[in-house]
């Protein structure tokens, strides 16, 4: 490796949104993150909705909680034909 060119490798502080920090090492000595292990859905198996500028609500607004229901057999049919 070129002498001079790398970032120093130090200790970092890692504060997440929900509260969680931990101790690491990276180039930066301090990081601010949004999702951690600690309140990931995929870790935590819980769902949660990570919404950002109310994306979440204006899609449930505008299907009105409708949009993960099956439809009923007679309105299949006359979809498909349409």
């Amino acid at each position: 490796m070129k002498p001079k060119i790398h970032p120093k490798y130090v200790e970092c502080k890692v504060s997440c949104g929900c509260g969680h920090s931990f101790v690491t090492q990276a180039a930066v000595p301090e990081l601010v993150v949004e999702i951690c292990s600690n309140c990931h859905p995929f870790y935590t198996g819980k769902q949660k909705f990570v919404d950002t500028a109310g994306r979440v609500e204006k899609f449930q607004k505008k299907f009105g909680g409708q949009y993960f229901k099956k439809p009923a057999s007679g309105q299949k049919a006359k979809a498909a034909r349409a």
